[in-house]
């Protein structure tokens, strides 16, 4: 079993985009990360990292602070995490990963507003 979490904000960040640029099927297939920072440094407000678009419209925006990857939403969605590792704020405009565990739910998210 794995005893040590991925909580380093930009680390997380990476893995997201990482697993968003995989996707090749379904309607995930259409999404893109677009005006990546490969130098985004995290803050504790959050630094732009890059833009979740799909078909050429902007989804959302993803920024990193040093504990969290934060994805900003278009459009807020109504999804709702028990998840310790997930928060959801804003009214559901954004979603917050603190571990790498929860790119995945972030990815959830993501194929949400494609419906």
């Amino acid at each position: 079993m794995v005893e040590d979490r991925i909580t380093d904000g930009k680390r997380v960040g990476q893995l997201f985009a990482s697993e968003l640029t995989g996707l090749e099927r379904g309607p995930l297939g259409a999404v893109s990360v677009e005006d990546a920072d490969p130098d985004a440094e995290p803050t504790p407000e959050g630094t732009y990292a890059f833009r979740v678009a799909a078909e050429g419209e902007t989804l959302g925006t993803v920024s990193v602070t040093e504990t969290a990857t934060r994805l900003a939403l278009e459009t807020p969605t109504g999804f709702e995490s028990d998840r310790d590792d997930v928060t959801v704020e804003d009214g559901g405009r954004v979603v917050v990963a603190h571990s790498g565990a929860a790119v995945k739910v972030l990815v959830d998210v993501v194929a949400e507003t494609l419906r």
